[in-house]
């Protein structure tokens, strides 16, 4: 279809927001599914770092993307392969067959921050075009949608959480099981209102490491080594302590949820020691330091920290990261906070 016509009258504006996690890599079938007894779920908090997505009308018969960072590609709808950097972009739209449009990506995260990008660009570039087409935005649809073409894009097993956080915003511990006929996920809220979601933000602190992450390595090797009952125990182990860190931090027990997290960093650390970079490792001592809890976002190797702490703790960590950061080209404590909003129509 030409949305070229459609995109004349109006530009399509689209937003959605990035996340910080707890539980990850339990997003992965390979994981819910065996696990399935101990009901694994990953915590996740939307942060209001947007991914934006604009579409504009092009040439019929052509695509346009162009963001920053990366190069712009404009091509005829005949072109085939996704294996570009905007492949998983490229596939949103030949799933919708459409084409006269050129579609244009702002995000207010870092590149390959481990904040969930390229996932959260897929989900607003869905929300777009249905906005485009007239359809009803349903976030649990296009979440599955985004997920189910990402991992045929990327080749491998992808994980729901990014899409999850980026549909619906918020703070959620997310339940994932097997439906009637496909898997399905439980969203369960942490908090009841937004007056506790803004408390929260003053417990939180969220750094960029200034290195770029590749995620399909360290997530390679915890699929090899979960597959091989090398870390079945470390995967139970972060199963329950997922579920216990989002009990404190729902009571607003930070002592609690950092020492829980400093569990979880330490389970995964031992499967796999490069999960955090140099700078990482000295980001998590400082946290301990100061009786934070700290880990990394993704499946880490570069990209984010986050820590949670009591205020007072939090502010002195603030700045020993900062101290930390500075002599770290494109490394800083970003300015983010909790987003409650999910897909956002302009």
């Amino acid at each position: 279809m030409n949305l070229a016509p459609i995109l004349e009258k109006k530009q399509i504006h689209v937003c959605v927001p990035c996340r910080i996690d707890f539980g990850g890599t339990l997003d992965i079938s390979t994981f819910y599914l065996p696990l399935a007894a101990l009901k694994p779920a990953t915590l996740n908090l939307a942060l209001d770092m947007r991914t934006h997505v604009y579409l504009s009308a092009w040439e019929q018969g052509r695509i346009k993307i162009s963001s920053k960072g990366f190069d712009t590609i404009d091509r005829s709808r005949g072109e085939k392969g996704w294996d570009g950097p905007m492949g998983l972009m490229f596939a949103v739209f030949e799933y919708f067959n459409v084409h006269g449009v050129h579609l244009h990506i702002e995000s207010k995260s870092p590149v390959r921050s481990a904040l969930g990008g390229s996932s959260c660009a897929a989900v607003a570039i869905i929300a777009a075009v249905y906005t485009a087409l007239e359809k009803q935005i349903n976030p649990e649809h296009i979440a599955w949608l985004a997920h189910y073409l990402e991992g045929a894009v990327a080749g491998v097993l992808c994980g729901v959480q990014d899409q999850a956080a980026a549909a619906f915003g918020g703070v959620n511990l997310w339940e994932w099981t097997f439906g009637h006929k496909s898997p399905e996920f439980v969203r369960c809220p942490v908090f009841d209102s937004h007056e506790k979601i803004e408390k929260l933000n003053r417990h939180l602190l969220v750094a960029y490491c200034g290195i770029p992450h590749e995620s399909r390595d360290v997530n390679a090797r915890w699929v090899s080594d979960f597959k091989s009952g090398r870390a079945y125990d470390a995967f139970e182990r972060i199963t329950r302590l997922t579920r216990q860190f989002a009990g404190a931090l729902g009571s607003f027990s930070f002592k609690e949820a950092a020492r829980l997290m400093n569990q979880e960093t330490a389970v995964r650390c031992e499967m796999t020691p490069d999960v955090l970079d140099h700078t990482g490792i000295k980001l998590w001592y400082a946290a301990k330091s100061e009786g934070c809890g700290a880990r990394f976002t993704g499946a880490g190797g570069g990209g984010c920290l986050w820590a949670i702490g009591e205020e007072t703790d939090i502010d002195k960590l603030k700045t020993q990261w900062e101290k930390i950061l500075d002599p770290i080209d494109g490394a800083m404590v970003l300015n983010a906070a909790i987003d409650p909003k999910g897909i956002c129509v302009h």
